[in-house]
Formats: structure tokens, sequence, C-alpha cells
């Protein structure tokens, strides 16, 4: 048995008699009689699953003052999102142990029912660790029927004997044929109208993400926030938005025909790091849009950010339902936070309406494979015009493998995701002793990655993403990114001018982050003293995320007759593309914004030094005609007068 069964209750002989009777039924048992001691066994023990509390205890075994109920099961809660907890009591009345449904069940200690607890958690965990999608589909795949539907390949049949592609199937294995089928089996659901298996493992999913829905997603979170935009705004709404979202929101707006209104997320300009938008400036800005009458209907945030800052989400979230805005946090680099203490609270947990994850990401899921979660208590309202705008997005042939990577994803972190992150942040502090303890390269740490315009929002760090400062080596970031993968065989996740950025997934191991730092200490070693300068300090000097004017709704300039110019020329003109340095990956442009000097200042400034410019072909800018901006000003879509 993998699982353990923590009983509290500071009534020793209750106690004594608890874990003789369920630890002769099998289960392994573990005993406290103190809150504080309990609390302490979450935190070290991943093997908790399951949680047999009095009502009352004591907090500790100098403090005797007592805690009770829902105070401590929140609390536990707030350690360990995916336990189960069952009320085991002497108290009968049962309308003084509401819990507002977080416990899992109630048991009178009187009664001596050991064999209906022993169930009872049993069958508790044993629904937590089914992974039902994937076991149908291994399930099928075994019967090996003849398949006379799509997919063409029929269960590999098509290549596994070629002369020419055999090598292809033997590749990828017999297994992955044999399970890539199509919505023609209908023992596999339909993930477009989810009735059997899909359904229930969504709902898993739902339980496991502390979410009241969850719909699974096979071509990525950029399709999950593009669903939602395009479900709570219609065409005239508005929404706040971070500059720095990912370029799905930016596409979400254009096909909602909705009005966005740009957050600058706050600079770090000595590394070159976007982080969170600073907490002020998004009150202010539901504020003076809400003054300005413009029909704001949702904010969309991503935490954390690519570089693992964290947002104090619960507070932005209590500010934006206080004026009736809906919140969606793009969790695609966030989606295992649920699981581990040191990330509470995350989205769902803090109220937000929507959550998108990408599990493919962080997790052991597939890629392209994503979830959106959903807590809106108006979700109701909407379901069939989400299900309607999912639809559209969707792919009518999802692949099944990606639908079971999400299931045994989701499995994975409800029984052992504890275990697995409390291992990688382990993993990350060796790893930083050990980066640091060379002379040229350094981790940074948390005031380093804040900027002062958010040193009060109570913003944190993801320790699963470090960010090495490589500024002392005499090397660029890209000369030593080329570095590792040619010589050392190591592909890193992203750089900027003078950083690059790791993640540690729950893959990480030993072997890896030693094999990382004795590639940086051969890279220190073999760079002599040279002091070359990069050029980075200049690029992170002179750069300004600029803010121009949105000149007109995104969705009518982007579908508007455009033009090319050379963009030394486009000064006052109006874009009609999305233009987007990497790094940083922030556009500099998106359709309908005015273009002033400041911005191609900035362009040249990046197109000078090399970096890689999306939307900026030979010099030349897609923007609008003249006759265009007089057309979309008669037609009402201007935002400027």
């Amino acid at each position: 048995m993998y699982y353990s069964v923590l009983i509290v209750d500071n009534d020793t002989s209750a106690l004594e008699k608890s874990i003789q009777e369920l630890s002769g039924r099998g289960l392994n048992t573990i005993a406290c009689s103190t809150f504080e001691s309990a609390c302490e066994k979450l935190k070290e023990d991943g093997t908790i699953h399951v949680i047999l509390s009095e009502w009352s205890l004591p907090q500790s075994r100098k403090n005797k003052k007592r805690i009770e109920g829902t105070d401590i099961f929140k609390k536990f809660m707030a350690l360990r999102n995916e336990v189960n907890i069952f009320i085991y009591t002497s108290i009968t009345d049962i309308k003084q142990l509401s819990t507002g449904g977080i416990t899992d069940g109630y048991f009178f200690k009187e009664d001596n029912v050991y064999g209906d607890i022993f169930n009872k958690i049993t069958a508790a965990v044993d629904e937590k660790k089914s992974a039902p999608f994937y076991e149908k589909l291994v399930q099928y795949a075994r019967k090996s029927k003849d398949s006379w539907h799509t997919p063409g390949h029929a269960s590999g049949n098509s290549v596994k004997n070629s002369p020419y592609v055999k090598d292809y199937f033997e590749f990828f294995g017999e297994n992955l044929f044999k399970s890539d089928v199509s919505v023609s089996v209908p023992e596999l659901d339909s993930l477009l109208h989810p009735e059997g298996v899909i359904k229930e493992a969504q709902e898993l999913a739902a339980r496991a993400f502390n979410a009241r829905y969850t719909y699974f997603v096979t071509n990525g979170t950029s399709t999950a926030n593009k669903i939602l935009i395009q479900t709570l705004l219609k065409p005239g709404d508005a929404i706040l938005l971070d500059r720095n979202c990912h370029k799905s929101a930016h596409y979400g707006v254009i096909i909602a025909g909705a009005e966005p209104i740009y957050l600058m997320p706050s600079v770090n300009n000595k590394y070159g790091i976007f982080g969170p938008i600073p907490k002020k400036s998004i009150i202010k800005a539901m504020d003076d849009a809400l003054a300005q009458n413009k029909k704001l209907k949702a904010i969309i945030l991503t935490n954390c950010t690519y570089d693992g800052l964290i947002y104090d989400i619960e507070d932005i979230v209590k500010e934006a339902h206080k004026r009736n805005i809906k919140v969606i946090v793009d969790e695609a680099w966030f989606g295992y936070a649920n699981f581990h203490r040191e990330f509470y609270p995350t989205a769902m947990a803090a109220g937000a309406d929507y959550a998108t994850q990408s599990t493919h990401k962080t997790m052991s899921a597939f890629s392209q494979a994503s979830m959106i979660h959903v807590n809106d208590p108006d979700f109701e309202d909407i379901q069939d015009f989400f299900m309607e705008n999912y639809n559209m997005h969707a792919s009518t042939s999802p692949q099944y493998p990606m639908i079971a990577s999400l299931d045994v994803a989701r499995k994975q972190m409800a029984m052992e995701g504890y275990s697995l992150l409390s291992r990688v942040f382990k993993l990350s502090d060796e790893l930083k002793s050990s980066i640091n303890s060379l002379s040229k390269f350094r981790v940074l740490e948390q005031q380093d990655l804040i900027s002062d315009e958010i040193k009060d929002d109570n913003v944190r760090v993801d320790k699963t993403k470090i960010t090495i400062d490589i500024s002392k080596s005499g090397l660029s970031s890209k000369e030593i990114e080329h570095i590792l993968v040619n010589k050392h065989n190591i592909q890193i996740e992203k750089t900027t001018f003078n950083t690059i950025s790791i993640l540690l997934t729950i893959g990480a191991t030993y072997s890896r982050i030693n094999r990382l730092y004795l590639a940086l200490e051969s890279i220190e070693n073999q760079s002599g003293n040279r002091k070359k300068d990069s050029g980075s300090s200049k690029i992170i000097k002179d750069f300004k995320l600029a803010l121009s004017p949105i000149k007109y709704r995104p969705r009518f300039a982007f579908y508007a007759d455009s033009e090319e110019t050379a963009l030394r020329n486009s000064l006052n003109r109006v874009s009609t593309m999305m233009v987007t340095p990497y790094p940083p990956g922030i556009p500099l442009l998106v359709p309908g914004q005015l273009i002033t000097q400041e911005i191609i200042n900035a362009l040249v400034m990046y197109r000078d030094y090399g970096v890689e410019i999306h939307g900026l072909n030979n010099g030349l800018v897609q923007v609008m005609p003249e006759e265009e901006e007089e057309r979309l000003k008669k037609e009402g879509f201007s935002i400027l007068s």
C-alpha cells in the first residue's frame, strides 16, 4: 500500500483503538494528538492521503488552547489540498459540524464502524488513483479489434511492413498506433460531447485541481485562452490584459472583437526581465475603465510569469470581484502549484473564475495537452455558449493518447505531486548552491528579480524556475546557449541579454543538475579573463516597452486592408499586425495600435543588435491605408476620436 492515513485525536484510548483496528485491516496509519503535530506530519510525509480527525484539537502539547472544525480542516487543506478529510468525533449534533463541503465524510466514534471507515477511505483513494480514460484506452488497444474506420494507419498496419517507413512504426511503437483511435469508437467517449470515461476523467481533474468544472484541451493553452476570451467578451466589451501576456490572449481579443486595455508589466531593466503588473496599476485601471463607462468584463493575468514571479493573486481577485469583473488566470507555467503549500493559493483557491494550464509544460502530459478550470459562480448561465466556443476551436479528431496523458498527469499529481515537488525544491536548492560557488555565474535571488515598483506587492518566486546571471562570463547569453547545446548536449528554456533560464520539472534528477553545473564550470574555466561587452547593457538601458494608443479595435484592424511601408516611414500610421521582438517576446505593436517614434526607435535598436523580430519583414511593417481608417471611423470601430 503506497499511501498512509493520518489519525488525529487527543483521546489516547480512542486513538490507540483506531490505529489498531485500521492497521489490522492493512492500512498504513500515522498517529497524532495535536493540531501542530498533524501539520508537521502533513508537511514531511507525502504518502499521507487521508486524514481521520476529531472536531476539536489542542494546538500543541505546550499550548492546550483548542482549534475546532473548519479552522482545522482549512489549514490542513492549505498544506495539502489533495488529501481526503473525514470527521471522526463523539459529537452527534450534525448541525454543529458544518464545514462548507470541504470534508469527505463523518463517523461517530461510539458506532465502532471500522469496517465502514476502511471501505470509505480505500474507496476515496482508489477513485483518486484511478485514470478511467487511460485505463479504458489501454483495455481497448489490447483487444486488437479490426479497424474499419479512421485513422488511416489502421492500428499501424499501413506502415509496419512498409519497406520505406516501417522505421516510423518501430520508433513510436505498436502501442501508440493501437491507441491512436477516433471518435468512431463510442466506448472511448467524445471530447466534444463527453458522457462516459472522458467526462469521468474531467470530473476527477476538477476535484484534483480545486475547480467546479475542468475541460481537457488538446491544442494547448493558446486555444484555452482564446476559448475563454471569446466566451466572456462580446464585440465592444473591454478586457484588462498584461502587455507581456501570451500572444494567444491578444489573438483572443481579435477574435472576440473586444477592446483591450493594456497594462504595463513591471520591468527589471538590469536583467531585461518583465514581471507582474503592479497591484496599484491594476486597481487604478479597473476604476478608470469603469469611470469611462467602458464595458469592462474581464481581466487576464499570467501567474506565475515566465521567470517565476508569483502574484498576490487572492487580493487582486477580491478587488476585481468587488467591481463585478471576471478573472482569468493563465497558469500555463504553474499547473503543478495546486499540489504544494509553497504556492498556495493558486488561482482556483484564490477565487479566480477561470484558470488555463499547460499540463504538458510542468507535469507529465504530452505536448499540447492542457486544461481549463472553472470556478465562475455564473458559469451555468453561459455553459452552452462556452461549449459552442470550445467546439469551434477543438478538433473533431482529437488525439486520444493525448487525452490519456491528461488523465494520467492528474492521477500522478493527485497521488505523488506533493512528494515530487518537495524533491524538486531540494534539487533547486542544491543546484543554486553549486552554481553560486562559481565566480562567473550567479542564480538571481528574489531581490534581484523584483523591481522597485512591485517590492510592496507581496510577489514571490517559484523555486522551480532558475534565472542565472551570466554577465561576468565575458560571453553573451546566446553564446552560452550555443556551447551548452553543442558541446554539452544541454538545452535550456530561454535567454535574456544577460541571463539564461532553466526549468526544474518533476522529471529533474541529480544527474541532470550536476551535468549542468559541470558544463557551466567548464565554460567558466575556458572563458579566460575576457571582459567583452556583448552590448546587452546598452540594449536594456535603451529599451522602453511602449504603450502607444490603440486607435481601433484589434479585430477590425486585423481584418482591414493593409499595405507595406518601411519602418522609418511608419510614424503615426496604424499597425494591422503584431510586431514582436524575441527576446523578450513582448509585442511592441498589436493590430489597431498607433506607431510612435518611441516604438520605431525600439524596433530599430533591436534590429541593429540582430534580435529576431516577428512581423517586421525586411524592414517593412503592415499598416492601415488612410481610406481604411476613415471607413472604420464611419462604422464606429474607432476607440480614439
